[in-house]
Formats: structure tokens, sequence, C-alpha cells
């Protein structure tokens, strides 16, 4: 029995930051995301009475095995077989560096293994699952653009619905010194934690409205001070928490210069140092040019609005 899936990152333009529930992943707060066409992770598993032995590969590498042979084991007691797994994960991207490759490769792990082992489950089912091995995968799991509010996600609006791009500067090729799942725990530490619950729903309902009416700027002037309050939870956390680069910084600076100029483009960041340039897809040529223009960014990605997480092979049945 043998599975291949497919699943986008996500970005999330209301952030998820601190759990009201660390056991069962629940988040203090709604978020809402776009999935990501050009970051993705692709996802082989194979259940096998001739394997001995468990076997996890993650981008020809075993690092992070443990955790996905225990969200394994869930699927295994839910299906109610024994057989030993052959688990092999690639990302296009950079993993565990800031762009959320846990969303990507538990969403594609969730949807092939349980393909793998017969178990049909709704998108409600598949996302609450796949939140069990990364919060912010249940998001990568339905289509477009995606809303997470209690223990599942749902798609607002489909990959087509508006014609918005994400261009991501990758700032930084080495992984996080602090994980997100380590982040969060220490969120609620932050004296900004509180003021910022108390209206993240009315900055939501801004945002729906702004998505509603597709009104650009608006939406972007959301998106980015969202950003830069959860990263201002994070400085202030105890121990504070730094993901910030300076070419993070040198971006956050120019995206506003270049937004005086006339240019309409916004920047998020999530756990990380790398910069998601929002924009319209009329002006992607020329922010992917300044872009370009600056030495220090490693790599450039374009993302336009995707679908979740899909099987791309099947076999053994």
């Amino acid at each position: 029995m043998k599975a291949t899936a497919i699943a986008p990152s996500n970005i999330a333009f209301i952030k998820y930051w601190g759990k009201k529930d660390e056991k069962l992943r629940l988040p203090a707060n709604t978020s809402i995301s776009m999935n990501l066409s050009n970051l993705q992770t692709t996802t082989t598993v194979e259940f096998s009475k001739d394997l001995e032995n468990d076997c996890v590969e993650i981008d020809k590498s075993g690092s992070d095995a443990p955790r996905v042979i225990d969200f394994i084991d869930m699927i295994r007691r839910r299906a109610k077989v024994s057989d030993k797994v052959k688990v092999i994960s690639k990302n296009n991207f950079p993993t565990a560096g800031g762009l959320a490759s846990s969303a990507s490769g538990f969403a594609a792990l969730t949807l092939a293994a349980t393909a793998a082992v017969g178990l049909r489950l709704s998108e409600k089912e598949l996302s609450m699952l796949a939140r069990m091995g990364s919060g912010s995968a249940c998001r990568s799991i339905p289509n477009g653009f995606v809303e997470w509010e209690t223990s599942y996600a749902v798609s607002l609006y489909p990959p087509e619905y508006w014609d918005i791009i994400d261009v991501v500067a990758v700032v930084d090729e080495g992984k996080k010194d602090v994980s997100t799942t380590a982040g969060h725990r220490s969120a609620q530490s932050s004296l900004f934690f509180s003021p910022r619950m108390a209206h993240i729903n009315d900055k939501i309902n801004q945002l729906k409205k702004a998505m509603r009416d597709k009104n650009f700027n608006q939406f972007g002037e959301i998106v980015e001070a969202e950003a830069l309050e959860m990263h201002a939870v994070m400085l202030t956390s105890v121990p504070p928490l730094i993901y910030w680069r300076p070419t993070t910084i040198r971006l956050m600076r120019e995206v506003i210069n270049w937004r005086r100029e006339g240019l309409p483009v916004y920047f998020t960041i999530d756990a990380g140092p790398h910069l998601h340039l929002i924009c319209q897809k009329k002006d992607e040529s020329s922010i992917v040019k300044r872009l370009k223009a600056i030495k220090e960014i490693k790599k450039i990605i374009v993302n336009f609005p995707s679908a979740g997480a899909r099987i791309t092979a099947l076999s053994g049945f």
C-alpha cells in the first residue's frame, strides 16, 4: 500500500501565535492564510509487511523521524494496521528555515499516509488530523485562501479568486535557532500578548472585508501591520525571540520606500527571517527586478494562490 501526495506551504495574513491547548495544537486565535504554488512538499508513504523497521527520510535526512513516526502511529491506530512504514519526503525550498515547511510537510504526510492505509477521510477530518502534526498544516489541506478558526481549516476563496502574488525573498539558507513550536510556548510571556488578543477579532473582520472587496491597499496595510505586531510579541517574550537578520530589516525599509515611490507592495514575515512581498500580478516583474539588485538575497520564489494538498499517485490496492 503506497501513496504519494503533494502539499503547499502557506503564508498567514492573520498570524497564529500562541496556543490555547498545547496537546491538541489549538490556536489562541483565528488565522487566515494563502496556499503557495511554488513552496511544496512531496511525500511518499508505503506500508508493507516486508519492512522490518520504520524508515523516515526528509530531504535525505532522518532528523525529524521521531515526530513523524509519532504521527504515523496515530494513523496506524486509527486504521488498525501494524505494518512498518517507509516515508520519503522532499521540499523544493529550505526546510525548518521559517517558510512553513512543517505545514506543507505534515499536510502531505497526512494525505499520503491516510490514503496508503485506505482511510477515506473528509477534508475536515484531514485538516483536523494534519493539525496534530503541525498546527499550520491544517491550513494546507483546503484550497486557495483559507481560514483556521478552531480545530480545522476551511477554504474562504478558491485560488483563482484574487490575482495577487507572494514573492518570497530568502535571506538566510540556514535553519532557525529556535523552532516555531518553542516560540509558541513563550508567546504569553509578552506583555503585548493580551492586548493583541483583545483586538484580533476586529482585525480579522477588517481583513475579510478587504478580501471580499478586493481592496488591495487596505488588505496590504492590515497584513503588514499584523506581521509587525506578531514580531513585537516575539521580541518582548521571555526570553526574547529574534528571527530577523540584517537583510530582513533592510528589505522591510526598502518595501516601505518602494511604496512611497508609488509601487503598491506590502511585506509579511512568518516565524523566520524571510520576507514575503505581497503584490498584484501587474507589479510582479518590477518587484522581482528590484529584489535581484540586492545581492544579499539568496533566492527569489514567486508564488500564486494554490490548491491545497492532493494525491498524485496510489498503488498496491
